[in-house]
């Protein structure tokens, strides 16, 4: 069973060729050395891989517009396009945070994430269609354990939308009380279900909370590369996960990769 006093070295990463189909399989040295261990659980996160993220992305635009205007400006759309961007580009800090500091005034930045929160949900239309497919093939292998970012409202429209049946364990950050790439929220899942690092893989859109986040317990990783990933990957980002897939019908295949024995 995982404990909370379990702890692995923040290991240094190290980069290697993207395999033919935008797949790669490097990771930290303890993924690396996971590589081949069975996988009991898979950690997944929610915006991105399960729902798509321009839905947030309308939020936060919402309430940047209307927190510039309350300061007496104006917002372009294709500006906040500019920063969303680059910021997803660079896969380092939050896109909240990114607003603030671009286009508002010292302190409004905690006014920003409340305002994009109350703005954020997701309608049934923003489930990506290989999402239901995926966790029933997935669901026969191995349990899984939703690690997100989110209200714990995200909740109600995974039950509503049918992805609930599949999850056996929840780490929602607000309930929580941790956020990726902070190593608590990870424990949580981990250790409700028993569960060491190195039989986990962990599925999510973003380098730094998700797939950085992940190896610095030994987890191995699986990027998917789309909603707030960037939106022009470099090889040495597609590196940096063990497997680098588009699309969530890919992941269990990756899944079966990853414990290979090598």
């Amino acid at each position: 069973m995982a404990r909370n006093d379990e702890r692995f070295p923040d290991p240094a990463r190290s980069s290697a060729p993207v395999l033919p189909g935008g797949t790669a399989t490097t990771g930290t040295a303890e993924s690396r050395a996971a590589l081949g261990e069975p996988v009991e659980l898979v950690l997944l996160d929610v915006g991105g891989p399960v729902y798509d993220d321009s839905w947030y992305r309308e939020a936060l635009l919402r309430a940047t517009c209307e927190l510039v205007a309350e300061n007496g400006g104006m917002l372009l759309e294709a500006e906040f396009q500019r920063v969303y961007d680059a910021r997803r580009q660079s896969q380092e800090g939050s896109l909240r945070t990114a607003m603030a500091e671009h286009f508002l005034r010292d302190g409004d930045r905690e006014r920003l994430s409340d305002r994009a929160e109350s703005y954020w949900f997701y309608p049934p239309a923003a489930l990506h269609p290989d999402v239901l497919p995926a966790l029933r093939l997935l669901s026969e292998r191995c349990s899984i354990a939703v690690v997100a970012n989110q209200r714990a409202l995200v909740v109600d429209a995974l039950r509503r939308d049918g992805v609930a049946p599949f999850i056996d364990h929840w780490a929602i950050s607000e309930l929580v009380g941790a956020a990726k790439p902070d190593p608590e929220i990870f424990w949580h899942a981990l250790n409700r279900a028993e569960v060491l690092p190195r039989n986990a893989v962990h599925v999510g859109n973003r380098l730094d909370s998700d797939v950085r986040g992940a190896q610095r317990l030994g987890m191995r990783t699986i990027w998917v590369v789309r909603g707030e990933a960037p939106p022009d990957p470099t090889p040495e980002q597609l590196a940096e996960p063990d497997i680098a897939v588009f699309s969530l019908a890919d992941v269990p295949a990756a899944v079966e990769r990853l414990q290979r024995p090598r």
